[in-house]
């Protein structure tokens, strides 16, 4: 396609006459000068006709010029004015013989107006409706989103609104504009909104056209009024009828959630809270909940300022941010409350155990009981009825126990068939008693599914909270807990933590006295699964797990032995060891040509929280020759925020050292996504929990990729593990998720297989 301006019809038509009347004139006049003897008159006669067609020659040429003049003038002017707006311009004819862009199309999609010149190129920028005869349908489609392929492949999304800025005349050409503001990111909306809404007075066409062009609306109050401007937006949103678009303040004040309206009396007032002023042309961002038109209450985003001059004493833009706000309680839902159950879990016990621990700390006169519940022989209610009926149960223990909370109490379930309570304890040291005593009963009356057959009988420990100056609540579920583990196995029990018991009972345990004999015949050995990274299916690491195979090759799970030396300097010696074992061994790996490849270990509370961790690590590394960037260390949510100020100084000195630092588990713990930012972690660990459903549940995917995305906004990378098939590791691809782990990629195995399997992966790279 050309780049000029082209001749209209009746143009060509005149031009082509003047040529033909002018070149017959000069015929005649020739052939009478040949044929006729040339006598006075017959001379004057032709001259005459000779002058009169080169004035009408020439007046046709003047008339054409002087269009052209005047449309290329027009265009001119229209060039200029378009380089004005910071919205997309595309200036173009009806013939596509001439095109224009203004530099905030070139810098947004990277087409030059000769790149236009290229249909194909075109097609990507302009709609279809362009491309048709009839006009009026591009002009009328104003509402639908184009999207711009531009030049290096990105998707800019445009609103397209084009009109008729030089018409056709005689059946030529239309000049028209298409304007498009740039609306791919909503938050430079929101800005470009709020700078509008400041040079209102000056710029009212392009706050409208904005405004059209977006969900936002804008409320305004007037210095010297009581009434507030609002925009169309607002009153399509809450349902308010304005006239002239003024509302007075009441009508939109009671379409506040009525716990919000001090939010509403705060802003009317032009205050940042309630005892504080609006600092001048600071923006100021709050959420809250208002009645929509639809008669349902809906969160939106409120950001407001007071200008420094002019009329308007306060102003601000509203968005309704109803679907994000139920994407963070989904996100605050799969933190604090139970899947199955539907009551509180682990996380939100205790967080409002650490809560109320600090209140008695406070106030001498408060207490509380601590219960934890154990349905009895559940694993055999599981095999026997079924996984569902299972589930049916834990909602009916849920139930009761929410039936048999007293005043101010709190209940959670806080592992598979494991539940807690908080009471406020009395004078009355037998309530804990009675209270188990009656939920007991409760539970032995739950029937329906299947469950009639069955002894539904719980066992319970507890422990009063202010026993013993704990440190944290952790320390007093734990006693509740070993108060439990007191029953052994006997159904129905209940029991009271003893100071004595506990003591005799550690002192006693044969397992402690097996396994430090474990570790000194060195029947501790160390198994290594896999890590993936996802984006081209290389080995990027290992994690190195504990095992304790005893000389008849008896396995002995480290859930059974792990708590036992938890409780005792055990894990100390094993921490040591898998450290060391782990550094040799991917040290020879690497010797080997194997690599090189990272080794993740676990640290337990008690290593962790050592003044000379840090120096055990620095001095292992020394020993076995391991580069300090192929140690990391894995730590779980519970262990970080147990002392979370301490937990960040000991990281980073281990970080300090070069070793890489992991969250472990992420989501089983205290899953707050707030802390993230807080450790010093680089690698993010999805515990298996969010994976399982990952396949068939959007919501699980959709908080796997929050997840995910917080994670990258923080420089911190991922790692999913419990991938057990394709279709999981191909969602977390796309999800962004960096490596995985699971037996899909291979299970924990002993170093001589693991050995056999980086060969056979290396070798296939090769």
């Amino acid at each position: 396609m050309k780049k000029g301006m082209g001749q209209s019809t009746s143009e060509k038509i005149l031009f082509i006459a003047a040529y033909v009347c002018a070149g017959v004139l000069a015929v005649v006049f020739v052939v009478n000068l040949m044929v006729h003897n040339p006598d006075s008159s017959t001379v004057i006669i032709s001259s005459v006709c000779c002058i009169a067609s080169a004035a009408l020659f020439i007046a046709a040429i003047a008339m054409i010029q002087g269009k052209r003049t005047l449309r290329v003038k027009e265009l001119k002017n229209t060039e200029k004015l378009m380089q004005q707006f910071k919205s997309l311009v595309v200036l173009w004819d009806t013939d596509f013989d001439y095109i224009r862009v203004n530099d905030a199309f070139i810098r947004t999609t990277g087409y030059s107006a000769e790149d236009l010149s290229d249909e194909e190129i075109l097609k990507r920028v302009l709609p279809e409706d362009a491309f048709c005869e009839n006009l009026q349908a591009i002009i009328n489609n104003r509402d639908e989103e184009f999207t711009i392929i531009s030049k290096n492949g990105s998707q800019v999304c445009t609103v397209w609104n084009t009109s008729v800025v030089i018409p056709s005349t005689d059946g030529g050409a239309s000049v028209m504009m298409s304007i498009g503001p740039n609306i791919t990111e909503m938050n430079k909306l929101r800005q470009e909104v709020i700078a509008t809404s400041k040079k209102l007075s000056e710029s009212k066409k392009k706050y409208e056209l904005t405004m059209d062009l977006s969900e936002i609306g804008l409320l305004l109050k007037e210095k010297k009024s009581n009434l507030f401007y609002v925009s169309d937006q607002i009153c399509e949103m809450l349902g308010i009828v304005a006239t002239a678009g003024y509302v007075d303040g009441e009508s939109i004040r009671e379409a506040f959630h009525p716990k919000d309206r001090i939010i509403f009396d705060t802003f009317a007032s032009g205050m940042k809270n309630a005892s504080e002023g609006l600092s001048k042309d600071e923006i100021h961002s709050v959420d809250f909940r208002a009645m929509s038109a639809d008669g349902d209450y809906h969160w939106y985003n409120f950001r407001y300022q007071s200008p420094e001059t002019g009329s308007i004493s306060v102003g601000g833009a509203i968005m309704d941010i109803t679907a994000e706000k139920e994407k963070d309680l989904v996100i605050e839902r799969m933190a604090y409350i139970d899947e199955v159950t539907q009551i509180y879990n682990r996380n939100k016990f205790m967080m409002m155990g650490n809560e109320i621990l600090e209140c008695t700390r406070a106030d001498k006169s408060l207490n509380y009981w601590v219960i934890v519940i154990d349905i009895d022989g559940f694993h055999i209610i599981n095999d026997t009825c079924g996984y569902t009926n299972g589930n049916h149960l834990l909602k009916e223990i849920a139930a009761v126990l929410l039936s048999n909370l007293t005043e101010g109490g709190f209940t959670a379930r806080i592992g598979g068939d494991n539940f807690a309570l908080l009471i406020k304890a009395t004078d009355d040291e037998e309530l804990p008693m009675r209270l188990i005593k009656r939920i007991q009963l409760d539970l032995s009356n739950i029937s329906g599914m299947g469950l009639e057959t069955q002894n539904i009988t719980c066992s319970a420990g507890y422990c009063l909270m202010s026993d013993g100056g704990l440190g944290d609540f952790a320390q007093v579920l734990d006693r509740a807990e070993f108060a439990l583990s007191l029953s052994d196995g006997t159904r129905g029990s209940i029991l009271r933590f003893d100071n004595r018991a506990h003591d005799a009972i550690i002192a006693g345990n044969t397992i402690e006295k097996e396994l430090a004999k474990a570790i000194e015949n060195n029947e501790l050995v160390l198994y290594y699964q896999p890590k993936i990274n996802l984006e081209d299916g290389s080995v990027m690491g290992m994690e190195a797990l504990i095992r304790w195979i005893k000389p008849d090759g008896t396995a002995i799970p480290p859930s059974d032995f792990i708590p036992v030396a938890e409780n005792s300097m055990l894990i100390t010696q094993i921490s040591r060891f898998v450290l060391r074992e782990a550094c040799r061994q991917n040290k020879e790996w690497h010797d080997m040509g194997l690599g090189p490849v990272t080794v993740s270990i676990n640290l337990s509370a008690i290593d962790f929280y050592q003044t000379n961790v840090t120096e055990t690590i620095r001095s292992t590394l020394e020993e076995t020759g391991l580069e300090a960037k192929y140690l990391d260390v894995e730590l779980t949510e519970s262990l970080a925020l147990k002392d979370i100020d301490h937990a960040i100084s000991q990281m980073q000195e281990i970080k300090n050292l070069g070793v890489k630092l992991s969250m472990d588990d992420f989501g089983t713990g205290y899953s707050s996504l707030s802390y993230i930012q807080m450790l010093p972690i680089s690698l993010l660990k999805l515990d298996r929990s969010f994976i399982v459903y990952l396949e068939d549940d959007e919501i699980s995917r959709e908080i796997v990729s929050a997840v995910i995305r917080i994670a990258k906004s923080k420089k911190i990378e991922t790692i999913a593990e419990g991938i057990e098939n394709v279709g999981q590791g191909e969602i977390l691809k796309k999800s962004g998720c960096d490596y995985a782990q699971g037996y899909f990629f291979g299970k924990p195995m002993p170093a001589d297989r693991f050995e056999e399997f980086l060969r056979t992966r290396q070798a296939k790279k090769v």
